[in-house]
């Protein structure tokens, strides 16, 4: 079941949830049989051994839970999404040392089934009721995510467990049943904006005379560019208009401020680690820019030094310096601490 995007929390008759920035699974348990699957159906059983463990220690006998697998950084205090990126690898002796070196959580948020019954027709009050008593004795890294259905705790939650690395709040129509494939809930996730250097772009696949993605730059406190994301929406006469406009900016990797990535063939560019663990083999290769444009994005929240989902264009920004664009533009979340959240 998907979520709609909305610009503000939605009143009525509602359960407010906060939103993990995570892998969202759907666990299955049949006695000692475990299956994870990711939003898309990919088997993800394999790369949580310490989710497999817990879940058949916690909970029911037989059910299907729907969830979000999280990774809480070394002090427990945010969800560290790069770590978890990092879980998904070929190796299974790498698997078992990262399972025990960044070990991750499930938090529940929906029940489809419990033994024998089919809850997905009924309404999601009744599915939370009956989670929440079948979660009642589930012990870490099983949680039961906090839920409410006063809006005005959801409007706090959303301001304040941004500081713990959540993206957003959820909101679900408590007489609602569970609708696979629609989006039937709502999601309200924070949105800002930051002006970038432009430094390279990668072309399109359908060709070479098209742009693909922009790659974003911001300044740091030694003055130098860092990668930071990308910007990849664009309709494909746009792209085709930014490969022209782009062309006279077009340089090599010598005095490039990411000249360090000069490329061999086969090097993934700019970031050696910045490659989807979905896709290893995509090519990351890059079409360096002089760093003398700006452009405003839209952006939801970083994570680390970078922007944690793609980018989405706003406008040019002529008016700025590429020099005066650095991470000191970045509004910075008030610190929460994980562990209060997942506490209930």
């Amino acid at each position: 079941m998907l979520a709609k995007s909305v610009a503000e929390i939605p009143g009525g008759a509602m359960s407010y949830e906060p939103k993990w920035d995570g892998f969202r699974s759907v666990i299955f348990k049949d006695g000692a049989e475990v299956e994870i699957g990711s939003r898309n159906e990919r088997p993800m059983t394999r790369y949580f051994p310490e989710i497999v463990a817990a879940v058949q220690a916690s909970l029911p006998a037989r059910c299907v839970l729907d969830g979000e697998i999280v990774v809480p950084d070394a002090d427990g205090r945010r969800l560290d999404f790069e770590a978890l990126l990092q879980r998904i690898h070929p190796a299974e002796s790498r698997v078992r040392l990262l399972a025990g070196q960044t070990p991750a959580a499930f938090v529940a948020f929906d029940l489809l089934a419990l033994g024998d019954t089919d809850y997905m027709a009924a309404p999601f009050e009744r599915r939370r009721r009956v989670l929440a008593e079948a979660l009642a004795s589930a012990s870490p890294p099983v949680y039961l995510t906090p839920a409410t259905t006063d809006a005005g705790l959801a409007s706090d939650w959303f301001s304040q467990f941004e500081g713990a690395g959540l993206d957003g709040v959820v909101a679900k129509p408590l007489g609602g049943s569970y609708e696979p494939d629609k989006r039937v809930m709502f999601k309200v996730k924070h949105e800002r904006t930051a002006d970038c250097v432009v430094a390279g772009y990668r072309t399109h696949k359908s060709g070479g005379d098209a742009v693909g993605s922009l790659l974003l730059g911001l300044y740091d406190g030694n003055a130098k560019l860092a990668s930071v994301g990308v910007i990849g929406a664009f309709p494909m006469a746009k792209r085709k208009e930014l490969f022209a406009e782009l062309a006279p900016l077009v340089t090599g990797f010598e005095g490039h401020p990411w000249n360090w990535a000069w490329p061999a063939e086969g090097v993934r560019n700019p970031r050696a680690g910045e490659g989807s663990r979905w896709n290893a083999g995509k090519d990351l290769s890059f079409v360096p820019l002089r760093p003398e444009r700006v452009v405003e994005v839209r952006y939801d929240h970083m994570e680390g030094a970078r922007f944690r989902h793609t980018a989405q264009f706003v406008r040019w920004r002529p008016d700025r310096d590429p020099a005066s664009c650095g991470f000191r533009q970045l509004e910075e979340p008030v610190s929460f601490n994980l562990a209060e959240i997942l506490a209930g």
